[in-house]
């Protein structure tokens, strides 16, 4: 078999046992993996820094282990640090920065066995839903070039869903693990608040893990990189058993909520109601309760509740003093979009932070209590399918516009961000555009074990693995 139809035929997993087992060589793993960048990054636009070389000369050294030992792994070109290597968060302001020192992530990853072989794109500092950035360009959907591959983290999903690496680096705000994860076919978990190491960006709604052709990848990773330090502020202890573990396991007869309910304005495209039936189907068949029942959420009030949050985030990142980059940005440096929200930022009253932080409170509170009643929230992953590339356009002077575009691809997304609980996103069902749309699974907070579970009996009885992008 060529070594380039590895990445085709096995999943991180697999491949790590190929290795193990010796019937391939890592190095011939990574050279595929770089061939395949090669090749296919110029259509896509996925990969913004290469680190071919330093990736060979890590892989030559003796001591890899781990799960994934001798993979290769993209990370997200996002607040994710490599010291000396660039960071610059899809922007033209950071396109000459160089990290200080490594991020605590970096270390688990690398840990686990996985080899950095290059950053992917992402949406200016992980604000749009669409990878389009004044910086690099568009990224490209693999299953539609005209589409987008989602966001932030498009570069991640996009450069999975072409086959460049079984595995990549993803981190979620507001959606952006499992809106890239539903454009592009994948399995995208966004976990727990605490159970990954992050940098407590946007007030602690930020979660980072990865983007995965396969739920038993996400499992593994989890496994090996959960587990926040003891100072950090939210701390969830590693599982009893391994998340590996839940994987082919029966989760029992689960207590599932379905719903397409949106904000009064955000309309649920016929595709996305598919995607959403055919889940709920598979679900019964599966001999789970299925019930249609929606969680109480105030949207006006989470909706401005996240504007008021990412803006003084943006304002505080972004201004004079802080310590990555003293000097601050100005208005020139920066996409419109972004610096609308360092303004809005700059004006936020300390009271209106500490409203928004009580509408947080409250959206956990209202889901944690619906999920005392129900061990699933199943709903679509996005209002609608995949956007065409200029649908969000973060160069245009409409602050207001731009978070009304956003809404149909957040609306199912955010409410767990505010939360705090374990979401995913599983590729169940393509339109007849030939377009991935994805179905999101929920539970309460710490309970990724039944997410993987449930993710698994799906992926069995639907498989994806094998769909591939044309071309």
């Amino acid at each position: 078999m060529p070594q380039d139809a590895l990445l085709d035929q096995h999943d991180g997993l697999g491949l790590a046992e190929l290795i193990r087992r010796g019937e391939v060589a890592a190095a011939e793993v990574l050279e595929a993996a770089i061939a395949r960048i090669e090749a296919r990054d110029p259509a896509v636009n996925a990969v913004v820094h290469r680190f071919y070389e330093e990736a060979r000369a890590e892989l030559a050294e003796d001591g890899w282990d781990g799960p994934f030992a001798g993979l290769p792994f993209l990370l997200k070109d996002l607040y994710t640090f490599r010291r000396g290597r660039p960071c610059g968060n899809g922007s033209r302001w950071c396109a000459d920065y160089r990290a200080p020192f490594d991020d605590p992530m970096v270390a688990r990853w690398r840990a686990a066995g996985l080899v950095v072989v290059g950053k992917s794109a992402t949406s200016e500092f992980g604000l749009n839903v669409s990878t389009e950035t004044a910086q690099h360009g568009a990224t490209r959907n693999p299953w539609n070039l005209d589409y987008s591959s989602g966001g932030s983290s498009g570069g991640a999903g996009a450069a999975v869903a072409a086959g460049m690496v079984p595995l990549a680096h993803a981190s979620d705000g507001g959606g952006s693990i499992r809106i890239p994860a539903s454009c592009c076919g994948l399995f995208g978990l966004k976990p727990s608040r605490g159970r990954n190491v992050t940098n407590d960006a946007w007030a602690g709604m930020t979660a980072f893990h990865a983007v995965t052709r396969s739920v038993r990848d996400s499992a593994a990773l989890l496994d090996a990189t959960c587990g926040p330090p003891a100072y950090h502020p939210y701390s969830l202890p590693k599982p009893e058993r391994p998340f590996l573990d839940a994987v082919g396991s029966d989760p029992g007869r689960l207590r599932i909520a379905w719903h397409q309910q949106t904000p009064d304005d955000v309309p649920v495209h016929p595709d996305c109601t598919a995607a959403l039936q055919k889940a709920v189907a598979l679900a019964a068949e599966l001999g789970h309760t299925v019930v249609e029942a929606a969680p109480d959420i105030d949207y006006a009030a989470l909706r401005q509740a996240m504007t008021v949050i990412v803006g003084a985030n943006m304002a505080d990142a972004l201004g004079p003093g802080n310590p990555l980059w003293p000097e601050g940005a100005s208005e020139q440096d920066l996409e419109i979009v972004t610096w609308r929200f360092v303004e809005r930022g700059n004006g936020i009253a300390a009271k209106d932070y500490l409203r928004a932080q009580q509408v947080v409170r409250s959206v956990g509170e209202r889901l944690a209590a619906f999920l005392g009643a129900h061990d699933i929230i199943l709903s679509p992953t996005m209002a609608q399918p995949p956007p065409r590339l200029g649908t969000i356009d973060t160069l245009h002077d409409d602050f207001d516009g731009f978070i009304h575009a956003v809404q149909p691809y957040v609306a199912f997304t955010q409410m767990f961000n505010m939360s705090g609980q374990p979401a995913a996103s599983l590729p169940l069902h393509w339109s007849d555009a030939g377009l991935p749309i994805g179905v999101q699974i929920a539970a309460a907070v710490g309970a990724e074990a039944r997410l993987f579970a449930l993710a698994a009996q799906f992926e069995a009885a639907c498989p994806w693995f094998g769909r591939r992008p044309p071309g």
